[in-house]
């Protein structure tokens, strides 16, 4: 049995679509003169979000309405489940780092959402393997990826209650200064050299700091701090571009489906057939940006480090498990696939979603720090051994613990 997990494995790990990861990963540390054109990453992005959701929508148009429930019950367990693993990490985060308290909110955060990105890549390796999943997981996307967002903004709220500073140092955090300015910071961060990636927000993919508006009183006016949330706020978290093009697709191929096989046929040649190609740019692209951001990790030291190595495993495998419990206790079939698929959710951090909200509701955290774990180690790693292992690990729970 060991040696049968050793080989699939391996053999998994050589796909093409990993492969291009790798080719990606090389180029910066190769100091080889490319860049991948903006604008193609930007329409390859829009085209991945719109895929999934159409190809969700078509296989949700054929689920049978007696399942609905236990459908329902599992989207509610996928977003409590996040939104546990937000706080859980931010404990983690607490006993492994030395940051700033509202950098670990913020980094919680990203890791109690999900990756898009991630999650078309197990799509993409799913396909390639003949491994079917459940119809209703790219819902499953859309809904985990919003406990990130409260987790961040509930525990930064209760650091401004306590007492942060406009810059977000606590009392007994060196550097505390409650006669501080925001403005001066957003400036300074703002002149500091970034890149790509750090301007990116969800389908405009641009998470550069902006210098907001600022209360002149010297001290921090408590209204605003204990009141994060506002309509700006809820647009960004329930109605992003990503968001809204992933459901968006979902409606579009789920109306199709329902007209009939032949009315989306054509519509599938765009979007299921050319995935797989699409992707395998992607990576490419994304592979470059990982890479770049390993950097970012040294001022966030060891502690960051290995928890970015630690927290997909330990999140992906709790899901693994929490998805089989769920099976067992309501009599719920799940595919193969969509075991795989809701690890990968819960062991995935965000690098599109989250640092939106941080954009308009947290400019006291820094910018770099939680991308570097998200992209630089979390993604790398989810992408490459991550999405095997959890196959893998899926097979052997399935074998040892079956579903009566």
């Amino acid at each position: 049995m060991l040696f049968e997990f050793w080989h699939n494995f391996t053999h998994n790990l050589f796909k093409p679509l990993l492969l291009f990861f790798y080719m990606g990963f090389l180029i910066p540390l190769l100091k080889i003169q490319f860049e991948f054109p903006y604008v193609l990453y930007q329409g390859l992005t829009l085209y991945l979000l719109l895929a999934i959701g159409w190809r969700g929508g078509e296989e949700l148009a054929t689920i049978d309405s007696s399942s609905i429930a236990q459908v329902l019950g599992f989207i509610v367990l996928g977003f409590v489940t996040n939104l546990i693993i937000g706080f859980v990490a931010y404990g983690l985060l607490t006993r492994m780092t030395k940051m700033r308290r509202v950098d670990r909110a913020t980094v919680a955060g990203y890791y109690g959402s999900d990756s898009a990105g991630t999650f078309a890549t197990c799509l993409g390796v799913l396909a390639a393997l003949d491994i079917a999943f459940d119809a209703y997981m790219p819902v499953m996307l859309a809904i985990m990826e919003i406990p990130g967002c409260i987790v961040a903004l509930l525990l930064v709220a209760r650091l401004r209650e306590r007492g942060m500073d406009p810059v977000g140092n606590m009392p007994d955090e060196p550097g505390y200064n409650p006669k501080a300015r925001l403005e001066l910071v957003t400036a300074a961060q703002a002149q500091q050299p970034q890149t790509r990636r750090e301007l990116e927000v969800e389908a405009e993919l641009e998470i550069s700091l902006e210098k907001r508006d600022h209360p002149d009183p010297v001290e921090v006016n408590p209204t605003v701090a204990t009141a994060p949330v506002s309509g700006t706020l809820l647009r960004e978290v329930l109605l992003n571009p990503g968001l809204y093009l992933l459901f968006g697709g979902i409606l579009i191929g789920f109306i199709g489906r329902l007209q009939g096989a032949s009315v989306i046929e054509d519509g599938d040649h765009v979007f299921v057939t050319a995935f797989q190609g699409m992707l395998c740019l992607f990576l490419l692209e994304m592979g470059m940006t990982a890479s770049r951001k390993l950097k970012d990790l040294r001022s966030a030291g060891r502690g960051l480090i290995a928890f970015g190595l630690l927290a997909p495993n330990l999140f992906a495998v709790a899901g693994i498990f929490i998805i089989h419990t769920y099976s067992q206790l309501t009599g719920t079939h799940f595919e193969t696939g969509s075991y795989v698929l809701f690890a990968v959710l819960c062991g995935a951090a965000s690098y599109i979603a989250v640092p939106a909200v941080q954009r308009i509701a947290i400019p006291e955290a820094s910018p770099t720090v939680p991308l570097a774990a998200s992209l630089g180690l979390t993604f790398s790693y989810n992408v490459t051994i991550g999405i095997p292992l959890y196959l893998q690990i899926t097979h052997a729970v399935n074998s040892w613990l079956p579903v009566g």
